[in-house]
């Protein structure tokens, strides 16, 4: 939650429509400090104590607050910033439970009588049609007979569960909920198990301590100890506990789960970890749920999978499916899963070209340097950043072109400012509150002191200011010089350590949800929000750069994995770039910032189309690369800035330009052409890095993440079909990267290399590896609606009917339908189907192409093995397009087995959109590939 870029008179665009979410800020005097003790780290320090007239963490009115943790937790470092940190922390005095907290699928709400919980599964579409919302709305509220508890208090965390207490002298209740769960997990002393429902329950199953209710049409499963019996008295449902104190509560995606879930009622989940590795090029992520068998000796569990997690595994998942405002959740029916992805590209900047004109681009770089003021009178911990942000970014481009001198000053300027902050006792400094764990930079801004709010944003900035210093001036970075006070900053903001009292594990990064959090309390009806999801990776490729030069492959992988992720998180979530997320009554493309309840077309502070737009690609740095992933989602958001806009960027332009030109850079060029005589830069960019990285883009070709380098420091560009390679060595010896298409570059120490590429087999610029060609198990789809092995074919291409502006996801729709006849083969173990189909939707807009492919095994008609994959979501603009199996299976049913005059068939169909498009066929790059020998 932060206001970027407030104006007078400017008021929140959601205070109408999120009247019962928003309070106002109400910064009141805190306590009085105490004497200031210097903590030195290194040459730098920070004060022990907040400066003389600042408040530290408050409610609303300003009351000082601590932690609200119980006795068990208490000095343990509280993760603020997560999904449920108004049970820690108390923002309103009137509410010592907690607001609501969105989980997924369930939604929750500490009351005094127990946990409300409920299911919402109809959005809503609020605020003149700006946002969507699946509202928390209680259920069920989970407790004990007569439990009326004066607060709620925090008991016990891990990476995304959380157990809150209640007590109230004569009864305890412990519930244990987490992102993913749809279990509630109950412990209990002194009274009955209780669960009372919203309205009168339908009782679909009575099965002694096991009973399924349908509460407002959610079905819900009640399980107490074997031996209890539950009663149903109106709206009450009570059970004892026989002696024992657990009982538990699951939603069931239908009343026909009740007996898998029913398995695991009794396997209480007890923690939830985390762990990831970067290497190769390739980021894996285990999550992992610990359980403790309240009965038997079942330890297996239930777990449903955000969008951003299903798409990136491949282990088994069951046919349940639960709604959320981030898409469809998959459960998986075990402890734990694994996601695997390409690394996302990070550059300290991009490469020199010949294309700019060194004569114009020092014009530019000495406008900065030779300012009145370069670091443009920021005084707050935000806005520092903001101005040290957008000098690193000159650092490398003057080094570029020879202009040592500039890049030197650059350099004396970000050590000055960032010394300065990095020392206790002077105008601006750091401080740490002992209370809740936390480093807090005075002058504070945006609610970062008296909200917890912001930190990965604004502290962001000073490690990519001290990661370009590190490269170029390795001493200063070490942790006896300035690298400490770094190092500490990192620790509040994305600490990697579980056991650091000091500072919570990744404080700002919400691992489940795949993104990070703004608001340090949590403390609103649609749960947390994060606006500027730019300004959270722009820390996470900070932590790539940090780590590679100064040598810590820590936190440089930690940066890989939290940019990999978070990356994929916001393409789904943010620019719902496969058009899956979004309710289809909501009019948008993109949205400003996301609650945990939804999204909205909004910012904290405008309803400018521009900066909604804009707020979520700044500041645009060589660690925005990855955006250029999803060039069809660039491409949607961009028109509907201009439609929203009235016409092209004014205010924002800069930003805007460079965000186009990660998927359109000639379009991109012709704007900075046309428009940059005369404009004001946005406060963290500026002429001199707009034109470099416009001009560069124009020269290389739009970004290609999805061809990944073995250094983290690597990236990958096409133009007409011809890739250039770039990666910086931060080390002290030359090394060969290696990319994921085969292709290697050498790179001598200290410095960015460029070129084509040498050996690797793949003339292809489609960046998703390509099926591996044979005589006998690869295929060409060719008109007529053969499938061929041979290798003569004809280019030409196949008309897929339009949908006719119907859904038809998941089901075929006048299908283009090729076959294979009489094929032998053994399956290959481990193997599994793979295609590359070129299509095009020409100018039209929405369409969205479809993939089955079936194998009947003996040639009999029946198709024992039918696999759906997701449909491909073309772009707007004339042009081939590569549609593969990475976008993933949606359905699959049946098991292959050996080909003994099989047949294979393929169907491609409209999946979405009003308009016919084109399939190539007869070429060698439209095959399909079955997994045999």
């Amino acid at each position: 939650m932060r206001v970027p870029h407030p104006r007078s008179g400017a008021s929140l665009l959601l205070a109408a429509t999120l009247a019962a979410a928003l309070a106002a800020y109400g910064l009141g005097p805190g306590a009085a400090p105490a004497a200031a003790a210097t903590v030195p780290v290194g040459a730098g320090s920070y004060s022990d104590t907040r400066p003389a007239g600042t408040s530290g963490p408050t409610t609303n009115t300003g009351t000082p607050v601590t932690p609200k943790v119980t006795a068990a937790a208490h000095g343990k470092p509280v993760p603020t910033n997560d999904w449920w940190s108004s049970l820690a922390f108390q923002r309103y005095g009137d509410n010592p439970w907690s607001t609501p907290m969105y989980g997924h699928p369930l939604t929750y709400q500490a009351t005094a009588g127990g946990l409300d919980i409920g299911y919402p599964t109809s959005p809503a579409i609020v605020g003149d049609g700006r946002q969507y919302e699946f509202a928390h709305k209680r259920d069920l509220t989970v407790g004990l007979a007569g439990l009326n508890a004066p607060d709620t208090r925090a008991d016990a965390w891990s990476d995304w569960t959380v157990t809150p207490y209640w007590s109230d002298g004569t009864r305890t209740l412990r519930t244990t909920i987490g992102h993913g769960s749809p279990f509630v997990y109950a412990q209990g002393t002194g009274g009955n198990a209780q669960v009372t429902t919203a309205g009168t329950p339908a009782v679909f199953a009575d099965q002694g301590n096991v009973l399924g209710v349908t509460v407002a049409g959610h079905h819900y499963a009640l399980f107490a100890p074997t031996g209890s019996d539950w009663t149903v008295s109106g709206t009450t449902i009570s059970a004892g506990l026989g002696g024992r104190n657990y009982f538990s509560v699951a939603v069931l995606p239908s009343t026909d789960a009740l007996a898998t879930y029913r398995k695991y009622a009794f396997s209480f989940v007890t923690g939830s970890r985390v762990d990831w590795s970067a290497t190769g090029g390739t980021v894996r992520a285990t999550y992992t749920l610990t359980t403790e068998a309240k009965e038997g000796t079942e330890r297996g569990t239930l777990q449903a999978l955000y969008r951003h997690q299903w798409l990136h595994t491949t282990d088994a998942l069951t046919p349940y499916t639960y709604v959320s405002p981030r898409g469809t959740m998959k459960v998986r029916e075990a402890t734990a899963f694994t996601t695997v992805q390409k690394a996302a590209p990070v550059l300290p900047a991009l490469p020199r070209t010949d294309a700019v004109d060194t004569a114009r681009l020092r014009g530019h770089l000495n406008e900065v340097v030779n300012s009145a003021d370069p670091l443009n009178g920021a005084v707050d911990t935000y806005w520092t950043g903001k101005a040290l942000g957008r000098l690193a970014q000159l650092v490398p481009v003057a080094d570029q072109i020879g202009e040592t001198a500039t890049r030197d000053r650059l350099l004396a300027l970000l050590k000055g400012r960032l010394q300065d902050w990095f020392t206790a006792g002077g105008a601006n400094e750091f401080a740490y509150d002992q209370n809740w764990r936390t480093l807090i930079g005075y002058p504070a801004s945006y609610g970062s002191d008296t909200e917890l709010n912001d930190h990965h944003f604004h502290y962001g900035y000073y490690v990519l200011a001290a990661a370009i210093v590190a490269q170029y001036d390795p001493g200063w970075a070490a942790d006896s010089a300035w690298g400490g006070m770094v190092k500490t900053l990192i620790r509040d903001t994305a600490n990697p350590s579980r056991t650091d009292g000091a500072f919570p594990f990744l404080r700002g990064f919400d691992v489940y949800a795949g993104h990070s959090w703004a608001s340090g309390h949590q403390g609103f009806a649609a749960g947390n929000n994060q606006e500027s999801s730019s300004e959270s990776t722009n820390l996470s490729a900070a932590l790539v750069l940090w780590g590679s030069a100064t040598g810590d492959t820590t936190l440089r992988d930690l940066g890989s994995y939290l940019l990999a992720t978070e990356g994929e998180a916001v393409a789904q979530y943010w620019f719902d770039a496969d058009q899956q997320v979004f309710p289809g009554s909501f009019a948008h493309d993109t949205v400003g910032m996301v609650w945990g309840s939804g999204a909205a077309y909004a910012t904290w502070w405008t309803a400018n189309p521009e900066e909604i737009h804009g707020i979520n690609v700044l500041p645009m740095t060589g660690g925005s690369l990855q955006l250029a992933a999803r060039k069809d989602a660039v491409r949607r958001n961009i028109a509907e800035m201009e439609r929203e806009n009235g016409g092209p960027a004014v205010e924002w332009r800069d930003i805007l330009w460079e965000f186009q030109s990660l998927a359109d850079p000639a379009t991109a060029r012709a704007k900075w052409d046309a428009g940059n005589a005369a404009y004001t830069p946005e406060a963290g960019e500026s002429k001199a890095h707009t034109y470099h990285w416009i001009t560069t883009l124009d020269a290389l070709g739009a970004p290609d993440p999805s061809v990944t380098g073995d250094l983290p420091t690597s990236a990958v560009f096409t133009k007409n079909g011809v890739r250039t390679y770039a990666a910086h060595n931060h080390g002290a010896t030359a090394r060969t990267v290696t990319f994921s298409d085969g292709k290697t570059l050498t790179v001598p120490a200290w410095s960015t290399a460029t070129g084509t590429g040498t050996g690797g087999t793949d003339p292809d610029p489609d960046p998703d590896p390509d099926p591996q060609p044979s005589t006998g198990n690869t295929f060409r789809p060719r008109s007529g609606g053969t499938l061929s092995t041979a290798t003569d074919g004809t280019a030409g291409s196949d008309t897929i009917p339009s949908a006719g502006g119907t859904n038809h996801d998941g089901t075929p729709y006048r299908p283009l339908v090729y076959e294979a006849r009489g094929v032998n083969g053994t399956l290959r173990a481990g193997g599994s189907t793979a295609f590359r189909l070129p299509v095009d939707a020409g100018t039209a807009v929405g369409l969205g192409q479809q993939v089955r492919v079936s194998y009947d095994l003996t040639g009999d008609g029946t198709f024992e093995r039918i696999e759906t994959y997701h449909y491909f979501a073309t772009d707007p603009v004339t042009g081939w397009e590569e549609y593969n199996q990475n976008r993933g299976l949606q359905a699959a049913t049946g098991t292959l087995g050996n080909l003994t005059g099989g047949t294979v068939r393929l169907e491609v169909w409209s999946a979405i959109g009003n308009a016919d498009s084109r399939l190539r066929t007869g070429a060698a790059d439209s095959v399909l590939v079955i997994p045999y020998d």
